[in-house]
């Protein structure tokens, strides 16, 4: 009501129709250019904004793209909306951001939430305990584009923008396997999701393949404080590992916390290796060897593939991000 009294009013004061104005404020061709001006002028006196929502309700079409991931006190996650605020705004499109917190009852209250707000299109990050995405496959069925990230589901029929899980394990394998590692510590996270069994399969296959002889202890520790009491168990054995491979930040930072504790000498005896986003490893000294993993880079993909659904293309796509080596003087 507060937007048609507002046309309204802007409508009286140029003795036009709503519907002239409307047009004008629209660049439609068939107003001149001179009423065009007019219209502009007088509505930019009077600040005149569209009602984005009325919009919204009148051609059920939205410029607002939602995000759903799990956590945002993550550096890694952080850097991903950051990429993807900087593409949609170059875009037109603003973001509606939500967080999980790893419960699957949370993330289906929040996708009730966008829908109700109208979203165009979701990027989506997926919880550990979710392995039924029903529930976003019925947006799909309503021309709602679902491009999943990171943490993907196994379900092949759907658009999948990921890190090269494989690529990054095998990198940090080959590289403690070059440095002679033979007895590793191996950290991943939560053994149930797509992109740890894909990094453990990875890690496993290239220590077989090339080290056979060496001992790989694979553990799964949720986050921080778990991967710090993993990792001070068996700096308290009588065979201490000479490597740890972290599988994310999350974990790294437990790992460095029990090795000051313990005051293990990095790399001297026990050499630390990680997939990480690239920040969290420079806090520490020395410097952590990490295989990178960039959010930024991400962001980027995810925009591009989303933009490409709202634009017609109804196939489905896994497209991966490269991973490199960034050495540190943790080996």
């Amino acid at each position: 009501m507060q937007q048609t009294s507002t046309l309204k009013q802007l409508a009286q004061i140029l003795n036009m129709s709503i519907s002239t104005v409307s047009r004008a404020l629209k660049n439609h061709p068939d107003i001149a250019e001179k009423t065009k001006q007019k219209v502009r002028e007088l509505a930019a006196s009077l600040e005149y904004e569209p009602n984005a929502y009325a919009i919204q309700l009148r051609t059920n079409v939205s410029n607002v793209l939602g995000i759903m991931i799990p956590t945002i006190t993550n550096f890694f996650y952080d850097t991903f909306i950051a990429s993807v605020e900087e593409e949609a705004r170059k875009a037109g499109y603003s973001l509606l951001i939500m967080q999980s917190g790893e419960s699957s009852e949370v993330e289906q209250n929040n996708l009730k939430l966008l829908k109700k707000n109208r979203v165009s299109g979701l990027f989506v990050s997926v919880t550990k305990e979710n392995n039924d995405i029903s529930a976003f496959e019925k947006l799909e069925e309503q021309n709602i584009p679902v491009v999943y990230i990171d943490r993907v589901p196994h379900h092949e029929n759907c658009n999948k923008i990921c890190l090269a899980d494989t690529e990054s394990a095998t990198l940090a394998a080959y590289a403690l396997i070059e440095h002679q590692k033979k007895n590793v510590l191996a950290l991943f996270g939560y053994p149930n999701l797509s992109i740890t069994e894909k990094r453990l399969e990875a890690f496993i296959h290239t220590f077989q393949t090339f080290a056979p002889a060496a001992i790989v202890n694979c553990r799964f520790p949720d986050q921080t404080k778990a991967a710090k009491k993993e990792t001070l168990h068996f700096l308290n054995s009588k065979n201490i590992p000479d490597a740890i491979f972290c599988m994310g930040d999350q974990i790294l930072m437990g790992v460095m916390q029990a090795l000051y504790e313990k005051k293990i000498k990095i790399p001297e005896q026990t050499a630390v290796i990680s997939i990480s986003n690239g920040f969290i490893p420079t806090l520490f000294q020395p410097n952590i060897t990490y295989i990178e993993t960039s959010g930024k880079k991400l962001g980027k993909y995810a925009f591009k593939r989303m933009m490409e659904c709202l634009h017609g293309d109804k196939t489905f796509k896994e497209i991966l991000v490269p991973s490199i080596l960034v050495s540190g003087n943790s080996l």
